[in-house]
């Protein structure tokens, strides 16, 4: 009894030591402004739970929580990526990953193909869209609740590895059985690039990835043969991506020695990034579009083009992210993407928003910008004289918040109505598509043998849009006259451009849904406006 009071009084008096020792540290810190004074308290604070805490801790957990609080009080931007998460995060940027080769949906817990990507695993078999996988090595994958990570963890796999698919196809009898070797599968950051009107191309961009200098290059190849004299590049949605493709595409429309971008920050330099070699699409009309969503890398182009006259930026203001992210490695390979400097654009302006009220309150600034009616009226939109910086041609731009269009595009939400939102909501347009080119395809293949008559020919007639209704009215939404009538456009074309994805590519989405999209058609507008041109004294 004796020696175990000794020992529980020697135990308290350790601890006791243990906090006067932290206490003594924190005075200190305080005293000499020991630079290193947060980590020595950080350490004596774990050695402290480490010891006296009640239960068993799982230290690696709580050391990645206080570096995931800790980034948050620095930026939005600065992130941690645990050592599991580390490829997936780079997965979309780098390019590629190793897998079968389709994209998908999973409609009523079934695994139901959209696209075969060409010339990947899949296409070489033959598996088509609206081909429905309902066995992955002999599991039954079909009434389960099947996520989207459950399909990646089964179909991807190493580059050389086989996989077992049994797949249900409309008109088959049997299920049909592939075992497809998988292979390295391109992520495209081009979603479409055609000629939008006579001497007109469009090119949308997704990201800012590995892939997508060269295939930008090959795209405005195709257009240029194709009599391309202008040009609409569509960055609206694009959230970024790598700065070194930013810079890369940015080249491609300045004459050399223009500067693209610059950084700078407490402990790195300033670095300037200028155009090079003459790039691809140097002279002719440019319009490039943004929105509220294009951010980062968009906004290094959208800003350099803007900055040196180089074309007209349409749209509304952009997101506002002008923080550069350099990824350090931690000992078990985890990484950490901090905040290591800031760009700006050729003018001096940098353009990222204020951070000053939290993570929270900057991610709430869409809603903010809705409620002060910035989507529908520009002059809601104030930038102090402070921010005030001037183009090649000295015209006035500013920073701090984004890139402000030199031609807005108010936000039209009429379309948008709850009987439109009911659908998307239930995915019910996707679904629909999925089955009537299930049940259709060998007459639209028949009757539509090339896009160009599909383009002017299909319609969304009275008989289609009577099924469509009661195929939405059995899944739960009924068809709203008022709604609808709002949102008949938006709809059928939606309707017309999904079938041409399912029948071709997403090339052809694009070429079906922009002739609805007032936004592109403003843009067309812009480039055909030689007076505008002129007024903003913009080089062509």
């Amino acid at each position: 009894m004796n020696n175990s009071i000794s020992l529980n009084i020697f135990r308290s008096s350790l601890l006791l030591f243990f906090i006067l020792l932290l206490g003594n540290l924190t005075q200190a810190q305080v005293q000499h402004q020991d630079p290193n004074g947060g980590i020595k308290k950080y350490n004596a604070a774990m050695q402290l739970i480490n010891y006296a805490y009640v239960d068993t801790i799982n230290e690696s957990r709580l050391v990645e929580k206080a570096i995931v609080e800790t980034l948050k009080e620095l930026d939005p931007h600065s992130v941690y990526i645990s050592k599991k998460d580390v490829q997936k995060a780079n997965e979309p940027l780098e390019g590629n990953f190793d897998g079968i080769g389709v994209q998908f949906e999973i409609l009523k817990d079934t695994i139901t193909v959209v696209h075969s990507i060409p010339g990947g695993p899949s296409d070489r078999l033959g598996i088509v869209s609206g081909d429905k996988i309902v066995k992955i090595n002999s599991e039954v994958v079909v009434g389960k609740k099947i996520t989207t990570q459950f399909v990646l963890d089964h179909l991807r796999g190493k580059r050389g590895t086989k996989v077992n698919v049994s797949i249900f196809r409309k008109g088959k009898k049997d299920l049909i059985e592939f075992t497809i070797t998988r292979d390295k599968i391109p992520i495209n950051s081009i979603d479409a690039a055609y000629m939008i009107k006579p001497g007109i191309g469009y090119i949308n961009l997704n990201k800012f990835a590995q892939t997508s200098v060269q295939e930008f290059t090959d795209a405005v190849t195709l257009l240029n043969s194709k009599g391309m004299k202008s040009m609409i590049l569509d960055l609206r949605n694009n959230s970024g991506g790598y700065m070194g493709t930013a810079i890369e595409l940015s080249d491609e429309f300045l004459k050399p020695g223009k500067l693209i971008v610059y950084t700078q920050g407490r402990t790195s330099p300033r670095e300037d990034f200028y155009s090079s070699a003459k790039g691809l699409f140097e002279t002719g009309k440019l319009v490039v579009m943004i929105n509220e969503n294009s951010a980062s890398a968009s906004e290094i182009v959208s800003g350099a083009i803007q900055d040196w006259d180089r074309g007209i930026i349409v749209g509304r203001r952009s997101f506002g992210k002008g923080l550069v992210q350099r990824p350090f490695q931690l000992p078990d390979s985890s990484v950490i993407r901090l905040t290591t400097a800031r760009y700006y654009n050729p003018s001096g302006k940098c353009i990222q928003k204020s951070y000053a009220e939290g993570v929270d309150k900057y991610y709430e600034d869409f809603s903010n910008r809705m409620k002060h009616g910035e989507l529908i009226h520009p002059d809601s939109v104030k930038f102090p004289d402070s921010l005030k910086f001037y183009t090649a041609n000295k015209r006035v731009v500013y920073g701090g918040g984004g890139i402000m269009p030199d031609v807005f595009i108010p936000w039209d939400s009429t379309p948008v109505s709850d009987y439109y939102l009911d659908l998307r909501r239930k995915n019910i347009i996707n679904t629909y598509v999925g089955d009537y080119v299930d049940k259709n395809r060998k007459m639209l293949k028949t009757n539509y043998p090339e896009f160009s008559t599909y383009e002017k020919s299909f319609q969304a007639d009275d008989a289609l849009m009577v099924d469509f209704f009661s195929y939405a009215e059995k899944e739960g939404v009924k068809k709203d006259e008022k709604g609808y009538a709002a949102s008949e456009k938006l709809i059928k074309s939606q309707l017309k451009g999904l079938i041409a994805q399912k029948l071709w590519d997403m090339t052809e989405l694009y070429t079906i849904i922009n002739q609805y999209d007032e936004e592109v058609l403003k843009a067309i507008e812009v480039v055909e406006d030689d007076g505008l041109y002129q007024k903003l004294k913009i080089d062509r």
